[in-house]
């Protein structure tokens, strides 16, 4: 039998997936103190829930990219220290950041997030780690869903120039 045969989990990392999934968990490291810093200056009830789900969410992810990062015998990125949390009103007005704001900072990150989840699994030779990837590529297509649907509701998309009309084709 191949080094590539048998129980995926037996084979090797190859270097791209090694850098990749090592990259995304340095990010949703980040993602996750980002996230918890937006809660703290949200003020939209929908909001902070998402953003809550989305830092449990993270936090789960970061769990199991970093034990196959270990189970690898890779070191995985270092952990951020967890912010504390923070009054909305402790927070100057000037250096606040806005529900609108927030809400399109998650919305590029879960499409940045989809692009890198689609490029991870599009590399893989491994299939545990194209299905894992899967996974959250799932997760966050129903999370950019739940954000798109605040957003229209709140008035807080900003639509790119929209068809109107349209060419007659008769």
């Amino acid at each position: 039998m191949s080094i590539l045969g048998g129980n995926p989990k037996d084979e090797p990392l190859h270097y791209g997936e090694i850098f990749s999934i090592w990259t995304y968990s340095a990010g949703v490291k980040g993602m996750v103190s980002a996230y918890q810093a937006f809660h703290s200056h949200a003020g939209d009830k929908d909001l902070k829930n998402i953003l809550s789900d989305l830092v449990d969410q993270a936090k789960k992810q970061i769990k199991e990219v970093d034990a196959l990062l270990t189970e690898n015998g890779i070191a995985p990125a270092p952990a951020l220290p967890e912010r504390p949390p923070v009054a909305l009103e402790d927070i100057p007005v000037g250096a606040r950041f806005t529900d609108p704001e927030i809400a399109a900072a998650i919305s590029l990150d879960m499409s940045a997030g989809l692009v890198g989840c689609s490029q991870i699994m599009g590399m893989s030779i491994r299939e545990d780690v194209g299905a894992l990837f899967l996974k959250y590529h799932t997760a966050k297509t129903s999370d950019g869903l739940k954000i798109l649907e605040m957003n229209k509701e709140k008035g807080w998309l900003i639509p790119p120039p929209l068809q109107i009309k349209r060419p007659d084709h008769n």
